[in-house]
């Protein structure tokens, strides 16, 4: 398949990193002061982090936080866990650092609006090609798979919903951006997102 795209848009967990729950509730855990069980009630169990997904106020979601946990939670501890939970799939963060030569790329993840910030941290080789363009479900008012929230993120991304490829590991996900126009397709791992890429004239 061959389109003129004016930008490949990615999920981040399960696509750029391997994200892990567990690993995050267990280093936020050790840095504060609390039993695993303690943070897995305060952050997920309690929706907190759906609520931050969806848009709640960075500073409202960290104190609420705070509070059920009885300690200050920084935004440095915050991201501090994020990161250590997030090992990058360095196969196809390699393979898009070379389609970024060629074609915009942008990020578009259900996840609370510290993550633009945290990203970078994240995947520091493509953070000055996705500078301005990590798009955050708790800004973007909504959550994939809204058909919505993609038209949203082209919009702000100045492109075309029929010249934008999406991919993520969820197909869920994929339907809802192909629901808003997009081209989309699920990958798992660097193989997959090769073949992908390949599909769509993006060999890299």
């Amino acid at each position: 398949m061959r389109v003129a795209l004016d930008c490949l848009l990615l999920d981040f967990d399960g696509v750029l990193v391997n994200y892990a729950r567990h690993l995050r509730v267990r280093h936020l855990a050790e840095a504060c002061r609390r039993t695993p069980a303690e943070v897995q009630a305060a952050l997920f169990d309690s929706g907190l982090e759906r609520r931050h997904d969806e848009g709640m106020d960075s500073s409202a979601y960290l104190q609420e936080l705070s509070a059920t946990l009885g300690t200050e939670i920084s935004v440095a501890q915050w991201q501090a866990a994020r990161i250590a939970a997030s090992p990058p799939q360095h196969g196809v963060i390699e393979r898009v650092q070379r389609i970024a030569g060629a074609l915009p790329i942008a990020i578009l993840t259900n996840n609370g609006a510290l993550m633009a910030k945290t990203i970078p941290q994240i995947l520091p080789g493509l953070a000055a090609a996705l500078d301005g363009r990590i798009l955050c479900s708790g800004e973007l008012g909504g959550r994939k798979p809204d058909p919505t929230v993609f038209l949203h993120a082209v919009d702000r991304l100045n492109a075309r919903p029929t010249h934008t490829l999406f991919v993520d590991d969820l197909f869920v996900n994929v339907r809802g951006a192909r629901q808003a126009g997009l081209h989309a397709d699920t990958a798992h791992g660097s193989r997959s997102f090769g073949k992908l890429m390949h599909r769509f004239g993006l060999d890299a």
